[in-house]
């Protein structure tokens, strides 16, 4: 069992509160992330390094900024998108449709419980969704992350981080007075997380964009089928 980590800020948002809040601030959302998570997410699909034809999975697809890339990256693979939140979700089917009409899937979906077969993936993405999460759900996620993967399969994770500058802390100074101004977002930091849940080759990078600091987390499946 992981300990906690008593420097990390609480998650404040449950899950209806995270759905409810995103429904909300779906019209705007691709202005806050291309002006502060664009390097972040360029960055995941650069380590993802996708082959077309791979089997690709993206939790938490959001407006669908990432899954566009996805979507560009592998014409001739399997691409499925999962979200909690159908307004987001109906912003990434608009963008998606008009790249790769019938050659995806998106469907509303929960990160705890996902609706596929074990082994299922070569890659799974996920982006700005820890960051929302109670800490101590994280193993239950990456568990079922885990499960989805295929032996060596490999997991990208990009999540706001704890940045040690002033203008990072600006960000956390936000979150404490009114969380759902950041979306419910703090930062973490998930690569004991990710070790502890079964994965290997862990590597983590912190960017920062308009002083906001992410981490992208790489990680692969251990080899193990159980």
């Amino acid at each position: 069992m992981h300990t906690a980590d008593p420097s990390m800020l609480p998650a404040q948002l449950g899950k209806d509160e995270v759905r409810s809040t995103y429904e909300r601030i779906a019209p705007l959302y691709d202005v806050w992330a291309n002006l502060t998570e664009s390097r972040a997410r360029r960055g995941c699909m650069e380590v993802a390094a996708i082959r077309d034809g791979e089997s690709v999975l993206e939790v938490a697809v959001g407006t669908g900024l990432t899954f566009a890339e996805i979507l560009r990256a592998n014409p001739s693979g399997r691409n499925e998108g999962v979200d909690l939140t159908a307004g987001m979700l109906r912003r990434a089917e608009a963008k998606a449709r008009k790249l790769a009409p019938g050659r995806y899937h998106l469907n509303v979906g929960d990160a705890y419980a996902l609706n596929f077969p074990d082994g299922s993936f070569d890659v799974l993405i996920n982006n700005f969704m820890f960051d929302l999460l109670p800490e101590a759900d994280f193993g239950k996620v990456l568990a079922e992350f885990r499960r989805v993967l295929r032996p060596n399969g490999r997991m990208i994770l990009v999540n706001m981080a704890r940045g040690d500058r002033l203008q990072h802390k600006l960000w956390d100074t936000i979150y404490r007075i009114h969380p759902s101004l950041m979306g419910g977002c703090r930062g973490v930091e998930l690569s004991s997380y990710v070790e502890q849940a079964g994965f290997t080759n862990i590597q983590r990078d912190l960017v920062s964009q308009c002083g906001f600091p992410a981490e992208i987390v790489r990680a692969k499946r251990d080899s193990q089928r159980v």
